[in-house]
């Protein structure tokens, strides 16, 4: 017979490891992701953010988003990219039931597509940002002409480019050629791995972050 405390630990387990339901949407807004502000949540440094020109800034309260009038964008080397033809990584703003952000912050979501033609692909996301406007167990994730959204700081950082609809962004890839380069690949991801999904819905379990996301924020959670 197990002990009450040995079965406690595989409850917890169990229920740490568990997959739950939710949903999907796309965006990239080119602003300060919330996560990027210190005192969000317990970890080694808040989000990286870059300046105009995509170079990286030292993480500071003292940056405005971009958003508000400041100087402050989301990187252009947080987008989506393919590790195989099963597997993606990439990044994402989120609203789950019954956690804020002071429990996602920079935490690792294993996202299984259960619907369009990405069912069965997989992709690992960590949470940059938060969205105010997402339903519960909901992930947004961060992809170049996904559509600003609610807010757009890309007008000012992209200057003129034709950003497609507010919400979903752009319909075709060719439309990705119009970004500035260091944009363009994972803009492509979306119609390539992805292939062209729209809002799919998705099982999720909290997961260790891969080593190649955190490098690329400077965040992980202690």
């Amino acid at each position: 017979m197990l002990s009450p405390l040995v079965g406690l630990s595989a409850l917890l387990l169990f229920r740490a490891t568990e997959a739950a339901s939710g949903v999907t949407t796309r965006y990239w807004d080119c602003c300060k992701p919330s996560c990027a502000w210190t005192g969000k949540a317990s970890v080694s440094s808040p989000v990286g953010t870059c300046d105009i020109n995509d170079n990286a800034q030292t993480p500071s309260d003292m940056l405005k988003s971009s958003c508000d009038g400041g100087d402050a964008y989301y990187c252009s080397n947080q987008g989506p990219w393919a590790v195989d033809d099963n597997l993606s990584y990439g990044f994402a703003a989120a609203k789950l039931s019954g956690k804020q952000e002071t429990d996602w912050c920079c935490g690792c979501y294993k996202l299984t597509f259960t619907s369009t033609a990405v069912s069965g692909k997989q992709m690992v996301v960590q949470i940059t940002n938060t969205g105010g406007d997402l339903g519960d167990n909901h992930f947004d994730i961060a992809m170049p002409g996904g559509g600003v959204g609610i807010f757009n700081g890309c007008s000012k950082q992209w200057g003129g480019v034709d950003l497609g609809n507010q919400y979903g962004g752009f319909t075709q890839r060719s439309q990705c050629d119009n970004l500035p380069s260091k944009w363009q690949d994972s803009c492509h991801w979306r119609f390539d791995w992805f292939e062209n999904a729209d809002n799919p819905t998705v099982d999720w379990e909290e997961v260790t972050c891969p080593q190649e996301l955190v490098a690329k924020t400077g965040c992980s959670r202690q």
